[in-house]
């Protein structure tokens, strides 16, 4: 580790050395990869058939990174709990935006395996789990033009206004047809090949309109892309609309029904926001060292600035958020793990909390690389971009925080 102080002595060996050969990745592949597709002007040019972001994943993918989720059983990294945090967190630690991209990628077949169904397994599962080039590229569309954070709303509240979608899954024969559209928002959007995609079915039996889970190929007939999003930050994440028109999927692609669907949907999101603490947990830690770094080279008035008082105030300040943010983080990750005993305010805490966090220790890092923390030859206004994303995404955290809300007092009910 590069001069970083691991407070707890209890991490296994095994899982010491996971971290370090992540972090080896993390600062020799993924946050050059990362730096070179953010400086590219263009988004479509990110996604380009020889760009770095294939040479990235292709690397990832040949070290098994893509199924860090996936059991032992069927060829995966067999991560969970303390191990999967500490592998999130050096992932975020390179770099947020391929981080995520490397992350959702496997989120597609990590359904199909929970689902279990034996030929899904066969046809999907397996050879995701066992490529090595990155052929398969995963994406998990849920917001769409006119929805985007209230989905989580309707997991405390099941407000009806909360369920409509533009995407619809309705019944026809012995098979499911799908249309409509998701926002530009996807993650992995434009770039997957298969989707676990969120669905409206139509009022049925005298039950009202409900979600369903359906797993797509994106290769199906009726299936097309948008454009590649040009944004402020996290610039590596590829992400664009989907649109599905009457894109006809078997049975068997369907994971959850609406009954099912509230329990899915929150084990989703669970495992969501648990990342996003994890990863932006690694954000806020590189914006720290950075800072560090960069205050013990800079002078001012005769002497390096780590020597000055209120830079030292402001280096401890930021080393204490980053140390929350690791406990909070890692403590909700394990007690999440596994599924589905999951409590879905934990991790909506961690992610609003570890995602503050990284912003504010990037501002703070920013300051103190003064005018240079504004220059792109400096790392840190990457970090500042990509960390100031993190409130919105996922769930804005203002959303996200009432959701929380909602949950806490459902199991503390006001007494009657």
């Amino acid at each position: 580790m590069d001069a970083y102080i691991e407070i707890d002595r209890n991490i296994p060996a095994d899982l010491c050395a996971l971290r370090d050969n992540v972090h080896r990745f993390a600062k020799e592949v993924l946050r050059p990869t990362a730096t070179e597709l953010d400086r590219l002007p263009d988004p479509q040019d990110v996604i380009a058939p020889r760009s770095p972001l294939w040479t990235f994943m292709r690397r990832a993918f040949a070290l098994g990174y893509h199924t860090a989720s996936f059991p032992e059983a069927i060829g995966g990294l067999g991560l969970h709990g303390l191990g999967m945090q500490i592998f999130l967190e050096e992932l975020g630690w390179g770099s947020a935006d391929l981080a995520i991209s490397l992350g959702v990628a496997g989120a597609p077949f990590g359904a199909l395996a929970m689902a279990g169904n034996p030929e899904l397994m066969d046809a999907f599962v397996k050879p995701f789990v066992a490529d090595r080039d990155a052929r398969f590229i995963g994406s998990w569309p849920v917001t769409e033009p006119d929805h985007g954070s209230d989905w989580a709303m309707f997991l405390a509240s099941e407000s009806e206004a909360n369920r409509a979608g533009r995407a619809t899954i309705r019944r026809e024969g012995d098979s499911y047809v799908v249309h409509g559209q998701k926002a530009a928002w996807v993650s992995n959007g434009t770039i997957s090949t298969h989707g676990i995609v969120y669905l409206m079915a139509p009022p049925a039996n005298g039950q009202p309109a409900g979600g369903v889970v359906a797993f797509i190929p994106f290769d199906l007939p009726g299936v097309s892309k948008g454009k590649p999003l040009n944004k402020i930050g996290q610039r590596a994440l590829n992400q664009g609309e989907i649109f599905f028109d009457n894109v006809r999927i078997p049975d068997r692609y369907v994971l959850a029904t609406p009954e099912a669907f509230p329990m899915v949907a929150a084990i989703t999101l669970t495992n969501a926001n648990s990342t996003m603490a994890a990863v932006f947990t690694g954000v806020a830690r590189a914006a720290f060292e950075a800072a560090l770094d960069y205050s013990k080279e800079r002078i001012q008035g005769g002497k390096p600035i780590c020597e000055h008082q209120l830079v030292q105030k402001r280096l401890f300040d930021m080393f204490t958020r980053v140390e929350a943010s690791r406990a909070l983080s890692r403590a909700v990750m394990v007690h999440n793990d596994p599924p589905p005993a999951m409590d879905l305010e934990y991790a909506i805490a961690a992610k609003t909390f570890c995602t503050q966090a990284s912003f504010e220790v990037a501002s703070d890092a920013l300051q103190i690389f003064g005018g240079n923390g504004l220059s792109r030859e400096y790392p840190i206004e990457k970090i500042f971009r990509d960390a100031r994303a993190s409130l919105i995404e996922d769930g804005t955290n203002d959303v996200l925080s009432l959701t929380g809300a909602l949950r806490i007092l459902d199991r503390n009910p006001v007494p009657i």
